[in-house]
């Protein structure tokens, strides 16, 4: 504010009621005191003043009764009041306009009356309230308690420049130190315990029972936290019956303040600050809890999707991600119809018309599009999301994925196929063990017959040789298919492994065949060990049958066996393809395979390798893009 302050000499001095009038006409404000400095006259100008500045008459009144007289330090001149009786009496102001006071010369009844106006006390209590004015604005914009922190310590400084000021703010149910400012050099230790004066306590009715014990002190005094402050002042930040810290401001040695008004003052910022406090750690804590809901939707096991009324999707977490491909980024904001085939899209209205309706739906199936072109299978149960209001504002949908569910249940119906056709076979087998007998009898007779036969044709002998031959084959493999097929009793007998991985070539002949490939055996000698035959006879059948699948025409498939110490190694190598490195760590999860649909179940590599283990051994593999894949049998030759 800018001021200007003008005295003239009035030369006969006009009648009280002249003076009356030209005390109401000034512009500027004026008041009138008694020898003890009580304001006994003020103008309408000296009322607008108080109000646009945010305090009393009354707050005047206080000022004026604690200044005494005002010292004159500048030029003076004298008005003559005249009607007033007061002549002789001088006008001094300050050099600076801060101070203008009316006292007597060499007139006694004069110094009964004073014209003051206290323009130092009312802009000081103006710019004090302009201040926190201001530090109240600031701390309703601040983001949370740090910035708050520096937001009150830049008022502290403005109101209270040169002063140590020390600002903690704790915990309201424990009484930790959250937030720690000081300004000047504190002693060692001095931060904890928080002190509080007992008057302080008792004016704000805060119950002492509930201060956290250790954390927090009530005295008749507060300590020091200063190096070098010789006294101090403090005040609590207590909102809502909660103590929330304090703030300390001391004083060095030797400087000059009016401490009873700034412990007003400190107050007052003190309970604006409390307020602030309290509001700044609640949206802390509603941003910590927001934050620890979104991680539980974003890292929940499940999927979760969330589509506003708009049917914008607003969440989309990163079990989605990881079941579509798509990235978060990708999908937000779009319309949830883009997620989804055009086929679903009838079927999805339903259920997002009834969850807008408040409706819930169960077990909703449908497919989801993913990244890279194709479809995952997915089960949902749907509830309506309502506002604070009431109000449906969007759907939730929480669920998971039935891909691999889907793909079982084809798998368990394509094993019931099997097992009815293993069952069909046992009876086809029966059918042709009975004929096929009697054909290797009359076979065997025939050829008898013709060797004590003289003048027999030789090439008719080699004809029933071929015809005997070819039945005893056909009765040694439908006898062996009926071993394999029948459920395995879990015995294991002496076995020879050389004729264990023999059989099983024997088994896959029309793979062989059919794969046009070659079977090339390198057997070492091998002393018997104990094992389930027919388990052992699956396992090779099974690792012949994917090398022959594994190559083109002209391939060949390599047979060893041979010991390493205590161990029998049985190697199956193939010169396919060979398997990709991201598919190599997954080859023997049950239900994992690379083949094309209706080739493979991926149960077949998983059963395997459950049955080398339950005999003690290991199953491993090797592969080379383009090199071929070698498959590695080790079984104890010492299991009994």
């Amino acid at each position: 504010m800018k001021t200007e302050t003008r005295a003239m000499r009035l030369p006969d001095g006009p009648g009280p009621e002249a003076f009356q009038a030209f005390f109401e006409a000034l512009d500027a404000p004026a008041a009138m005191c008694d020898a003890s400095l009580r304001l006994v006259m003020v103008n309408d100008a000296f009322h607008r003043f108080c109000v646009e500045h945010h305090f009393s008459v009354e707050d005047v009144t206080r000022t004026l009764a604690g200044a005494g007289v005002l010292p004159a330090d500048g030029a003076s001149c004298d008005v003559a009041l005249g009607g007033m009786g007061l002549s002789g009496a001088v006008l001094t102001l300050s050099r600076r306009g801060e101070v203008v006071a009316v006292r007597a010369r060499n007139d006694p009844e004069l110094a009964r009356s004073r014209l003051v106006v206290a323009e130092k006390a009312l802009l000081e209590q103006a710019r004090t309230e302009g201040v926190l004015l201001d530090l109240g604005r600031s701390v309703a914009e601040v983001g949370g308690e740090e910035e708050l922190v520096a937001a009150v310590a830049r008022g502290v400084k403005e109101l209270f420049p040169g002063r140590s000021f020390c600002i903690r703010i704790t915990d309201s149910r424990t009484g930790g130190l959250t937030s720690l400012y000081a300004e000047g050099r504190l002693k060692e230790g001095a931060h904890e315990p928080l002190v509080l004066l007992q008057r302080a306590v008792e004016k704000l009715n805060l119950s002492r029972a509930a201060l956290p014990s250790g954390r927090v002190a009530v005295l008749g005094e507060v300590p020091l936290l200063f190096l070098g402050s010789t006294h101090g002042v403090s005040a609590p930040l207590v909102a809502s019956g909660q103590l929330f810290g304090a703030i300390n401001m001391e004083y060095p040695e030797g400087f000059d303040a009016d401490v009873q008004h700034d412990e007003r003052v400190l107050l007052q910022l003190a309970s604006q600050v409390a307020v602030a406090v309290k509001n700044a750690k609640l949206i802390d804590e509603l941003t910590f809890v927001r934050k620890y809901l979104e991680d539980l939707l974003e890292k929940a096991n499940a999927l979760i999707l969330v589509a506003n009324r708009d049917k914008q999707v607003v969440v989309f977490n990163q079990a989605l991600s990881a079941l579509t491909g798509f990235r978060k980024e990708d999908v937000l904001g779009k319309d949830i119809f883009w997620l989804v085939p055009e086929s679903e899209h009838l079927r999805l209205s339903q259920v997002i018309a009834a969850a807008i309706r408040g409706e819930s739906v169960n077990s909703f199936e449908t497919r989801l599009l993913a990244r890279d072109g194709g479809e995952v299978r997915v089960s949902f149960a749907t509830s309506s999301m309502l506002a604070h209001h009431g109000e449906v504002e969007g759907v939730i949908a929480i669920g998971q994925d039935i891909t691999v569910v889907k793909e079982l249940e084809k798998r368990i119906i394509h094993a019931e196929k099997l097992a009815s056709i293993g069952q069909l076979a046992a009876s086809v087998v029966h059918e042709i063990n009975n004929p096929m007998t009697a054909v290797a009898t009359y076979a065997d007779a025939l050829l008898q017959r013709s060797r004590t036969t003289p003048g027999a044709n030789p090439a008719d002998q080699e004809k029933l040789r071929k015809i005997l031959e070819s039945s005893h084959r056909i009765l040694r493999f439908t006898r062996d298919l009926v071993s394999y097929a029948r459920p395995a009793q879990d015995k294991p007998e002496r076995v020879q492994l050389n004729a264990v991985v023999d059989m099983a070539v024997g088994f896959c002949e029309h793979v062989v065949a059919q794969a046009r490939v070659s079977v090339h055996r390198e057997y070492m000698e091998l002393p018997p060990l104990s094992a389930v035959r027919a388990n052992l006879v699956q396992v090779f059948v099974n690792l012949i049958t994917n090398a022959c699948h594994a190559m083109q025409p002209g391939g060949a498939v390599y047979l060893s066996t041979r010991r390493d110490g205590q161990d029998a190694v049985v190697t199956v190598r193939d010169t396919g393809t060979g398997i990709d490195p991201k598919h190599l760590q997954r080859i023997f999860e049950p239900f994992f395979t690379t083949k094309p649909e209706g080739r493979g179940t991926g149960l077949g590599l998983s059963i395997c390798q459950g049955i080398v283990e339950n005999h003690g051994g290991r199953l491993t593999v090797e592969s080379t893009v383009g090199g071929g894949t070698t498959f590695t049998v080790k079984l104890p030759l010492s299991v009994e």
